[in-house]
């Protein structure tokens, strides 16, 4: 019965969910965050500029129902593994499950392939979100809005609407732009090399 699952793990893809459920056995029920669940607003900044840029996370539209079965799963079951993907941004969804399930301590897995000794090994060797990687994700979010959100209506203004900034790529326009600043101010001097080459007179 699936209801009677000891063990609930939330991984980020329904297509990994079914394999992975496989390779666990009948004491754990799986099931898929489908992506983010959280996310800075659609309309808004979404990031308080006074309070040490601090993101305003809100549920991402029509993910309340699923949000709701997690959290059911995770009432019932005795221990819950995060197990969304390896990098940056997974750790980000793994903090937010814990966030919006009211998760106390749920235990963070970690594969790198979908075969049953990876999944078998990385729930027998959880560890703890990784804080540093959560906010380096957050860090990440956080610039993309910052910069986007300020620099993409000029673009709009001045290029073609619709194209948008990124954390990236303004920082590399804004390198070529001050060297190409460098090179228009250079004033060009006319100089001369002069080679000798030198003997002592003879007394």
């Amino acid at each position: 019965d699936r209801r009677m699952a000891k063990n609930l793990v939330i991984v980020e893809s329904p297509a990994k969910a079914k394999t992975i459920e496989k390779f666990l056995g009948k004491d754990f029920e799986v099931r898929a965050s489908m992506g983010h669940i959280i996310d800075l607003p659609r309309k808004g900044l979404g990031v308080d500029t006074r309070r040490a840029f601090t993101p305003n996370y809100v549920v991402i539209e029509k993910k309340d129902h699923l949000i709701k079965e997690l959290k059911d799963a995770s009432k019932k079951a005795e221990t819950v593994y995060l197990a969304p993907d390896p990098d940056r941004e997974g750790e980000f969804i793994a903090w937010s499950l814990q966030r919006m399930l009211g998760l106390r301590r749920p235990r963070r897995a970690v594969f790198n392939e979908i075969t049953k000794h990876a999944v078998q090994d990385a729930i027998s060797h959880p560890r703890e979100i990784d804080e540093n990687l959560f906010n380096a994700q957050q860090a990440r979010r956080v610039l993309d809005r910052l910069v986007g959100y300020k620099i993409s209506p000029l673009l709009w203004r001045r290029v073609q609407s619709g194209t948008s900034a990124g954390r990236v790529q303004s920082v590399a326009l804004r390198l070529i732009c001050d060297r190409e600043a460098e090179i228009r101010a250079f004033v060009p001097e006319e100089y001369w090399s002069i080679t000798a080459t030198l003997s002592k007179a003879r007394q």
